[in-house]
């Protein structure tokens, strides 16, 4: 085997979603830097959507995808915060079989070189939802960015060494 990187020899089947009371297709900034990074990438996005900030719309949302075969990632891009309507953990977190803490400790380490003492109002998050992995973003396009290029894009990348999720997540 040589040692240049292979293409991306397992796309993953990911469903974006945008918790939002303000947000709509023609904004949905994001979303669509989700999308457009993903399938650059050469994964699969199999379901858009934009989510009412409700905490059984948000759930029931996240319940279908992770019962789905068809939905191996999940990402949520907003309700974060720690205002009342920020919701996405908790929605997450009904349906969590295991937490990834380490998703969310990293995404704040990095975040504090941009936009300093103001990450700890971030609550991102990552959960293993029976065989699903689920992420929940910011909803600013900076903070999306920073999650796909440090953690999101190596880590569903088969081919990242030593280890990724890609090739945990048969395992499970």
């Amino acid at each position: 085997m040589s040692n240049e990187k292979q293409a991306l020899s397992r796309p993953m089947k990911c469903a974006i979603f945008t918790a939002s009371d303000t947000r709509t297709e023609v904004n949905d900034t994001s979303g669509d830097l989700l999308e457009q990074s993903l399938t650059e990438k050469g994964h699969l996005i199999v379901r858009r959507a934009i989510i009412r900030e409700d905490l059984n719309l948000l759930s029931s949302t996240i319940k279908e995808a992770v019962d789905s075969d068809e939905i191996e990632v999940v990402l949520i891009t907003g309700g974060t915060g720690i205002t009342k309507r920020d919701l996405t953990p908790e929605a997450i977190q009904q349906h969590s079989s295991k937490e990834i803490p380490g998703f969310g400790e990293l995404f704040r380490w990095l975040s504090f070189a941009q936009i300093g003492s103001s990450t700890i109002q971030s609550r991102a998050c990552a959960h293993l939802c029976h065989k699903t992995l689920v992420f929940g973003l910011p909803g600013s396009p900076n903070a999306v960015r920073l999650a796909l290029d440090e953690i999101l894009i190596p880590q569903l990348d088969i081919n990242h060494k030593p280890c990724n999720f890609a090739q945990l997540l048969p395992r499970i």
